[in-house]
């Protein structure tokens, strides 16, 4: 009787956590006890993510405190960049490295949280190797298994999408680091989606492997790679053209489902909620117990917590895109017959060098906003742990430190 009430007691007690969470951020239910948001536009969109991100910062505390200092360095003030000389390379990062703690580094500074990926993986720290400084990063993993605008856009049924999936990668780190992201480097960096090392790197990592949910040999080679917006349509996304080749293409939105609005915390609650009720759903992590495992847990801890499956629906839709790197890449994935054909596929330093010229050399002509970044700039979106990583870099002399490096 006692585990009973217990457990009655902890379903009342996440009910309202829940509840006041979600109107915190900005929710509210209709007459149909439906969930809607309230709001619109990039800043209302960044507030919904708050509290994930703070979530995100205290989490990484201690991480912040004791790598955080050794490695701002990296980071360019706007006086390190000549934008007649960007010159960008892309480091593939492994993980227990200093590049590995950079890319976490860089990664807690975005405005919208980012996952850590799952199943295969292929993280790189791109730098300008002119300033010698941190340009942009790029993580590709695989991809969700249900996507509504990519099966249509290939013509999967379920069958095929099972077969060839292991085809295709999600980027679900993309972008530019200031101040480079102010001279448009978000789209130098999404065009290297299409370049030949991430071929290459991927043949050679996982060109034979194992399907984890089928258990079959697969023959994998990286044919396309879709990445979404966080923010509604993206600026940065569209209309990503170098000499009338297509490096991004927008193929539809997301239908506004996901668990982002259910922050770390309240997770971790469903979760020991559903252990303590024994249900399968707490402890399956695995990518071959569901390549959506905790969307799958969330819904049925509020399922059994009596909430509607509405609760996942956030109603922020995100634009997807693709990025082909095979010629005949759609064919090949419809029909699983085929040789890829990557011969039109440029290096990191030709696509670069396009993109410098058609977007970011442009750009500092008609913006000069980029030349008055800090690297104190940076610190600052790191909210609470800000002021204690000043005053550390103030003690090593963080200034003369960097110019040294330079």
């Amino acid at each position: 009787m006692n585990s009973v009430v217990t457990i009655k007691s902890r379903e009342a007690i996440l009910k309202r956590k829940l509840r006041r969470h979600l109107h915190s951020i900005g929710f509210a239910k209709t007459k149909n006890g439906e969930l809607i948001f309230q709001g619109e536009g990039k800043e209302t969109v960044r507030n919904l993510h708050r509290v994930q991100r703070e979530d995100r910062i205290k989490d990484n505390k201690n991480f912040l405190e004791a790598r955080a200092p050794r490695l701002f360095h990296h980071f360019a003030d706007g006086k390190h960049v000549d934008p007649s000389r960007i010159s960008p390379v892309i480091e593939r990062v492994s993980t227990g490295t200093q590049q590995g703690d950079l890319f976490r580094l860089a990664s807690l500074t975005w405005s919208v949280p980012v996952s850590n990926g799952f199943g295969r993986r292929l993280r790189y720290l791109v730098w300008d190797e002119n300033s010698g400084k941190l340009m942009g990063l790029i993580a590709i993993g695989d991809p969700v298994f249900n996507l509504a605008v990519r099966d249509r856009l290939i013509g999967w049924t379920s069958k095929d999408r099972s077969a060839r999936l292991v085809n295709i990668m999600d980027a679900y780190v993309l972008g530019a680091i200031p101040p480079y992201n102010q001279l448009l480097g978000g789209k130098l960096v999404a065009c290297l989606l299409r370049s030949r090392e991430l071929y290459e790197d991927f043949k050679a990592a996982y060109g034979d492997t194992t399907g984890i949910i089928s258990g079959e040999g697969k023959k994998a080679r990286l044919l396309a790679v879709t990445t979404s917006s966080s923010m509604g349509r993206s600026s940065v996304y569209n209309r990503v053209k170098l000499d009338g080749v297509q490096y991004l293409e927008s193929i539809g939105f997301t239908g506004g489902w996901g668990h982002f609005h259910i922050p770390d915390c309240l997770f971790a609650e469903l979760r020991d909620y559903l252990r303590d009720i024994d249900h399968r759903y707490a402890d399956q992590h695995r990518f071959g117990q569901g390549p959506n495992w905790r969307m799958r847990t969330t819904r049925a801890a509020l399922a059994e917590l009596g909430f509607k499956e509405d609760m996942l629906r956030h109603g922020i839709k995100r634009e997807v895109f693709i990025s082909r790197l095979a010629a005949n890449a759609d064919a090949i994935l419809k029909s699983g017959t085929g040789k890829p054909n990557t011969d039109a596929l440029l290096s990191t330093k030709e696509i670069a060098g396009l993109a410098t010229e058609r977007w970011m050399q442009p750009r500092a002509k008609r913006r000069s906003e980029y030349q008055d970044w800090t690297v104190e700039d940076l610190m600052g979106l790191f909210g609470s742990q800000s002021r204690q990583m000043l005053s550390r870099l103030e003690q090593q002399g963080f200034h003369e430190n960097s110019a040294a490096v330079m």
